[in-house]
């Protein structure tokens, strides 16, 4: 049960930019003085940071209750820090056109720990013959401003240019699942190298990944509309996407948790939790994407959180459904990687986790917000030392399929508040 938003006094809690400072609550938004019969929270020796936001979420409902609902799934991204979530549209029927997208929008007010924004889907049923009601979702009550085909990619290149040219004129942006399925089809379940070869798994090239954003670059030139690559993965999509930067092209792009931190070894023992579409690569393209997330080449980090009930899970390794838990080890991932290694400063974990994906996805104002007099209470509470081996089944998640299981990791959410309501304390 989430709290009612009560009158705050945070106090002692250190910004990411290092000072230190008492936050005061009142009715939803942060403001000057302390409110009459505040709760006092002693935050000495917490970092306070703007809310989470995950332009990538897979919620599952309606149809795949058995695996996530929206109660659930958002209960797991507020164990995470996350304040909002970006509601994927392959969900079954697909969020394909205003009804449903408003549907999506009722169950996140509903039964909500965080905001929900819905994904519209880019084609109809994600079947890439005939684009989707993406005008009409735009202008219903759930104000879609980002669609995707995610699980899928567009590969019809007249249908993508199409795409983008609809969603210009309100500010829309297309979230590309990049994949060439003529390169990487229904059976590459590898990152194509020695591992595939010795393994006996199908191959999936990082060229599958890159020859898609190579294309969609160019036609978010062609058609100045605005472009978003989804779990980026590979040295050469990085390639791709710093050259389209540099030319002015508007692109944005995104690194998942588990492919900043987890290889392909992983697929060693053949543990179905392991797979993911794209795949976990090897090395050199983790390196790459850790140095492309820290120099701004990749704007933000999205979780793919994409939960599985174990029926999906239990088959051969090639058989089963690609994806993994992500939301509530997000933060603790990016700590590892990039925070406690030095490549990353809590300002700039902050913009890649907060400030743009809100800008990205069009909740500027509403969501990833400084946390000064006037902003909405989105707030969660780090404690940086912490540390614990996850557990997958202490996940709010329903799901189990928790790629971290067993492995210690920064454990740093405390608390989290949504527009002054804790939805989550440890």
């Amino acid at each position: 049960m989430i709290e009612q938003a009560r009158n705050l006094v945070i106090a002692g809690a250190r910004l990411a930019d290092g000072t230190t400072t008492d936050l005061f609550v009142h009715d939803g938004r942060l403001v000057d003085e302390a409110p009459q019969d505040a709760e006092r929270i002693d935050a000495d020796g917490l970092l306070a940071l703007p809310g989470l936001v995950d332009l990538h979420t897979h919620l599952r409902e309606p149809g795949r209750e058995d695996a996530e609902t929206v109660r659930t799934g958002t209960e797991a991204a507020a164990r995470g820090g996350f304040t909002a979530v970006f509601a994927m549209a392959n969900t079954q029927p697909v969020t394909d056109d205003a009804e449903k997208a408003e549907w999506i929008k009722l169950l996140g007010e509903r039964d909500g720990s965080c905001f929900v924004q819905p994904i519209g889907a880019v084609t109809k049923n994600l079947a890439g013959k005939e684009l989707s009601e993406m005008g009409l979702m735009a202008k219903s009550s759930a104000q879609v401003r980002v669609f995707s085909d995610d699980g899928m990619c567009v590969q019809d290149p007249l249908l993508m240019r199409r795409a983008l040219e609809w969603v210009r004129p309100f500010g829309g942006v297309i979230a590309q699942h990049s994949q060439d399925t003529s390169l990487a089809g229904p059976g590459a379940c590898c990152h194509e190298s020695e591992y595939s070869g010795r393994l006996g798994l199908g191959g999936w090239p990082a060229q599958a990944e890159s020859v898609i954003i190579a294309r969609d670059v160019q036609l978010a030139e062609l058609t100045g509309s605005r472009l978003h690559v989804c779990h980026i993965s590979t040295a050469e999509g990085v390639d791709v996407v710093r050259w389209a930067k540099k030319r002015g092209i508007d692109v944005t792009a995104e690194v998942t948790p588990h492919h900043l931190l987890l290889g392909t070894r992983e697929l060693e023992g053949y543990d179905t939790t392991f797979k993911v579409n794209p795949p976990l690569r090897t090395d050199e393209h983790i390196e790459a994407v850790r140095e492309a997330l820290a120099d701004g080449t990749i704007d933000v980090v999205g979780t793919d959180h994409a939960p599985h009930a174990p029926q999906d899970k239990d088959h051969a390794f090639v058989d089963a459904r690609p994806g993994m838990l992500g939301l509530e080890q997000a933060l603790s991932v990016v700590m590892e990687t990039m925070v406690n290694t030095g490549r990353m400063d809590w300002p700039t974990a902050v913009e890649r986790m907060s400030t743009a994906p809100a800008r990205i996805g069009n909740l500027a104002g509403r969501q990833g917000v400084a946390l000064a007099p006037g902003a909405p209470a989105n707030i969660v509470l780090v404690d940086p030392s912490a540390r614990a081996a996850v557990d997958r089944e202490a996940s709010r998640s329903r799901s189990r399929n928790n790629p971290y299981h067993g492995r210690e990791l920064p454990d740093p959410v405390v608390m989290t508040f949504w527009e002054g309501r804790r939805t989550h304390t440890r």
